[in-house]
């Protein structure tokens, strides 16, 4: 009979585990950001085949330093800016343990009714800590709600195909005789130049061509080159049907003007999809939410609490106006997944691209009634103040100069010259294994960005950070002369 693991013996692993986890958060200032392994170092670690007897937990406990974490990259360290910031909690933690062990599949209400419920009204809070209007949430009455992604990049593709299958039955209802693959080559949608990789390849997935359109000096979208750009197409022959403003780009965190592209989409009656991934954490503080005014315009809202919000990964919070066109674009209804309770409740596999789901509202209900609001608005508000901490040394030295606005907890700067001289700086940043940055460009221009990303940062990190920055760039700039 096979071996397995009993609840006694789970509880010591469990509690071992508990305490390396404490302890390897609560120091993993004093471990070098970037491991210095190089491409296949694991496979030697191992053997060449998995055992045949049960391994005992306490040698799986031993290989963690001697396999894992040399080849680990460790986000959660203060030192670690690159990117931006992915979430980490003990609330969080402990919510994904309880998952694991319901270890339901959330597909249908009765699948797991508290996974569904807990969900509903976890997304209902969450839309209200943000300022959300009534209209984008479940509490309104409506077909409104939200429901939780894996990731932006799939919440993209989902408003998405829901945009096209409206877009789709429009045109079919005004041209009866065209078919399918005439609609198909016809559709466009439009999103910023600065918008995420993810936002194409949204387009690539769903099998429509996205237009890349100018941003300003501050890389923020413009009403008017949408309804340019809407117009254009029109006077082509084509169906314009879909656009994604972005709140916080990943290169330079700039933010496309809801005010102004919201009144276009109207205009023309095209989705309209607000990706908000990293900077709409911050809308849970009523000072920033100026930076999301006109969402009410919006069919769709998305934000990662994975990101910013000490949620951890996966939780992407998607909030949908009306769901009916994404529910018809993925409704597969077997006789095997009916039950009795349809259209009581949402069945959520008709709200995303996967089946299944885990129980991942218990991290939001976890982490909201753990920290309250307030303790998660002041967690966001210290971040962006390193943010200006940091941005005030970039101001303070006259070799280096700013890219873009400060308004988030990034900052992107360079030395003052040439894209070489940056690539070199970088380099030499990340070669010494002390902090981690990487890079971004813009029309030609090469630069740094430095993310706030660990919970753990305090104002000394940001002095240790920039205190490498300026004495790798002396060097670099000595080497240059």
């Amino acid at each position: 009979m096979a071996q397995e693991m009993e609840q006694k013996e789970f509880s010591e692993f469990a509690k071992s585990m508990v305490e390396y986890i404490g302890q390897y958060l609560e120091n993993i200032r004093d471990r070098r950001v970037l491991p210095t392994v190089e491409p296949g170092y694991l496979r030697p670690c191992l053997p060449e085949t998995a055992p045949e007897d049960p391994d005992k937990w306490q040698d799986v406990m031993a290989d963690i330093e001697r396999v894992i974490m040399p080849g680990v990259t460790h986000w959660h360290s203060p030192r670690f800016h690159a990117y931006f910031p992915t979430a980490n909690s003990y609330p969080a933690i402990v919510a994904d343990m309880l998952s694991d062990a319901i270890a339901c599949i959330g597909f249908s209400w009765i699948a797991s009714p508290a996974c569904t419920e807990l969900e509903v009204v976890m997304l209902d809070w969450l839309g209200k800590m943000l300022g959300l209007p009534n209209e984008f949430l479940a509490c309104s009455g409506g077909k409104a709600g939200g429901v939780i992604q894996g990731t932006a990049s799939e919440a993209t593709l989902v408003a998405l195909l829901g945009a096209k299958a409206r877009a789709v039955r429009k045109a079919k209802e005004q041209h009866p005789d065209w078919t399918d693959a005439v609609i198909n080559s016809k559709l466009i949608a439009y999103a910023s130049e600065q918008a995420h990789s993810s936002v194409e390849r949204a387009g690539l997935l769903g099998g429509v061509t996205f237009r890349n359109l100018k941003v300003d000096s501050h890389y923020r979208l413009h009403g008017d080159t949408v309804d340019e750009a809407i117009e254009k197409d029109l006077k082509e022959g084509l169906i314009p049907f879909y656009v994604v403003a972005t709140l916080g780009t990943t290169s330079v965190c700039s933010f496309d003007l809801i005010t102004e592209i919201g009144p276009v989409c109207r205009k023309h009656d095209l989705w309209l999809h607000i990706d908000a991934a990293y900077a709409g954490s911050a809308f849970i503080c009523p000072e920033y939410r100026y930076l999301m005014e006109g969402v009410e315009l919006a069919d769709s809202f998305n934000f990662n609490p994975h990101k910013w919000m000490l949620v951890t990964f996966d939780c992407s919070a998607m909030w949908l106006k009306d769901p009916t066109d994404v529910i018809d674009a993925f409704n597969v209804d077997p006789l095997y997944l009916k039950h009795e309770q349809q259209g009581s409740a949402p069945d959520y596999r008709h709200w995303q691209i996967p089946l299944g789901r885990r129980f991942r509202s218990l991290k939001l209900w976890f982490v909201m009634r753990l920290y309250g609001v307030k303790n998660l608005q002041a967690h966001i508000r210290k971040q962006i103040g390193f943010a200006h901490q940091f941005e005030a040394y970039v101001n303070e030295d006259e070799r280096f100069e700013l890219v873009g606005d400060v308004l988030m907890g990034l900052v992107c700067f360079r030395l003052k010259g040439s894209n070489e001289l940056n690539e070199k700086l970088l380099k030499r940043i990340n070669g010494n294994g002390k902090i981690h940055l990487v890079p971004s460009k813009i029309d030609g221009l090469y630069f740094l960005r430095l993310a706030i990303c660990s919970r753990y940062t305090e104002s000394t990190d940001i002095e240790f950070s920039w205190t490498e920055i300026k004495s790798l760039a002396n060097d670099v700039l000595v080497e240059e002369k």
